[in-house]
């Protein structure tokens, strides 16, 4: 572990608190001076990586849960939300930030509250937030990891295979026996814009046959989820304190479908074949029954103290580059965060090759490489021209923990053999990228009327 700079004032205030002691009895413990732990406490001093070990030891926690509780999320968190659109023509680069954390946390954290809480400020000042945003932040605060669903999922799951071999079979059985609730599989025309429906009159969980095996496992799951983790739900709903009304119904969305995926797999059964298989997604759907969108997911929630998983970030955009699912976990991955895509990463080239999965080593400006795998999926349905949907899967981690996957064995992971790439056109200032489609809008454009290069635009240099 690196000596890095870590603010976590608030974080070791609560721990002491907890444990009923006071600043003189923990500065004992940690053989640092009274005064030292108080300018800790008041962010005015860093945490050094032997005090947060020495912690840790005494504490019986994990370190890790410290980086969250550093300003702003740290240097990540504060960087996540200066990717906004709003910053565009702001170019703030890793050593600002960090700059600012060690000079003035304070100011940092007051600046992540006031963004993070737009929704409270008038319209006039501010305009209301996303709620898919909100949401997002709620998830990403958890790192999309929450274990009380986890574990409930997992003995519920245990119960189950005692009972039957097929996931999707016990389910059935246990809505009918212990909640009076029967499925029934309707044609499409019965359901023609539905892929399922609960119709507590009849005492049924009505599903579309147009869902294949693993869709229909997942929203018996869903249901069943529902119904038993509801308290479990509820009070994580209550924890993310939403203002707004479409932002609740949509965290309680998520942590269903979240649920529901923990049943299909289980956290340690998942890990294990993950571990096993060198994260082999194909064989992990087949092991599981479960969709790749579905493996996907869940292989950016595998963050259990003690049991965590390879830190996977996950998207999903369609083909005009849009995007409608972005989970980071613990990855802390700049390209979740972005609002724009780089044409030069290969996620926009799977829809002409499905179900193959590409690989791609890539550079980011900042210097970071990731080792990241796309393929495209079919959704259900069909569009306003009557197509099938389909959609991109981008999955990706660091490059320097990606040697354990399958898809990553005897290619060269070092930062020459990567891709340079940026994030976004408008948010990218490589030079003389003949796929430009946008100049940065950090940038001020320049121009020569006695040449013209490959890049369509040219600009000045910071």
């Amino acid at each position: 572990m690196t000596d890095k700079k870590l603010f976590a004032g608030a974080a070791i205030k609560r721990l002491r608190r907890g444990a009923g002691m006071t600043q003189v009895a923990l500065a004992d413990a940690l053989d640092i001076s009274p005064s030292y732990l108080n300018l800790i406490e008041r962010n005015q001093r860093p945490l050094s990586a032997r005090l947060m070990l020495l912690l840790a030891e005494r504490f019986d926690f994990d370190p890790r849960q410290l980086m969250a509780a550093e300003p702003g999320g740290g240097i990540d968190g504060l960087r996540r939300r200066l990717a906004d659109p709003v910053f565009d023509d702001i170019s703030v680069d890793r050593t600002e930030v960090e700059e600012w954390l060690n000079a003035a946390p304070n100011t940092a954290e007051a600046f992540v509250r006031v963004f993070d809480n737009r929704a409270a400020l008038p319209d006039s000042t501010m305009s209301r937030p996303d709620p898919i945003q909100l949401v997002r932040r709620e998830i990403e605060r958890w790192r999309n990891h929450f274990a009380d669903l986890d574990s409930m999922a997992e003995n519920l799951a245990d119960e189950l295979r005692l009972g039957a071999g097929d996931l999707y079979g016990a389910i059935a059985e246990r809505l009918r026996v212990k909640h009076q609730l029967t499925i029934r599989i309707l044609p499409e025309t019965v359901l023609p814009d539905k892929l399922r429906r609960l119709d507590l009159h009849a005492r049924q969980l009505q599903l579309s046959e147009m869902l294949d095996p693993a869709s229909r496992t997942f929203q018996a799951a869903l249901v069943l989820g529902q119904i038993e983790a509801k308290s479990e739900i509820d009070a994580l709903v209550a924890g993310g304190s939403f203002a707004d009304r479409a932002a609740e119904r949509l965290h309680r969305r998520h942590l269903s479908n979240y649920f529901a995926a923990a049943l299909m797999m289980p956290y340690a059964r998942f890990l294990k074949a993950c571990e096993q298989t060198g994260y082999h997604i194909q064989v992990l759907q087949r092991r599981f029954g479960a969709g790749f969108e579905q493996v996907a997911h869940r292989l950016t929630t595998l963050q259990r103290v003690g049991a965590r998983g390879l830190p996977f970030f996950m998207v999903r955009i369609d083909r005009a580059g849009l995007i409608s699912k972005r989970y980071s976990g613990a990855s802390n991955a700049p390209l979740v965060e972005s609002q724009y895509r780089c044409p030069l990463w290969n996620i926009h080239r799977v829809f002409e090759q499905p179900a193959e999965v590409q690989t791609q080593l890539v550079a980011l400006e900042d210097g970071s490489t990731w080792f990241t795998l796309a393929r495209s999926v079919q959704g259900i349905g069909s569009g306003a021209g009557g197509y099938a949907p389909q959609f991109a899967i981008g999955l990706g981690l660091s490059a320097e923990l990606a040697a354990p996957l399958v898809y990553a064995r005897g290619k060269d992971l070092s930062l020459e053999s990567a891709v340079p790439i940026g994030l976004g056109c408008p948010a990218c200032t490589r030079q003389q990228c003949s796929q430009r489609s946008a100049p940065p809008k950090s940038r001020s454009l320049k121009f020569d009327e006695r040449e013209r290069g490959f890049a369509p635009y040219n600009f000045v240099e910071d």
